[in-house]
């Protein structure tokens, strides 16, 4: 059975399986992308209803 998940990046189908080395991400510059949102703070965790910051 072929599992198949959406990119968080561009929402593309993604097959995940070892053929897909950037999973969940379609592609490496998906992955840089989401990289750099939680590089430059857009992406926080949050925890029990507040942001959780280091």
């Amino acid at each position: 059975m072929t599992c198949v998940v959406t990119c968080p990046s561009c929402r593309r189908d993604v097959v995940w399986n070892e053929m897909s080395p950037h999973r969940p991400f379609c592609c490496k510059r998906c992955q840089l992308i989401d990289l750099g949102g939680w590089a430059n703070e857009e992406k926080h965790i949050i925890r029990n209803g507040a942001v959780v910051r280091k």
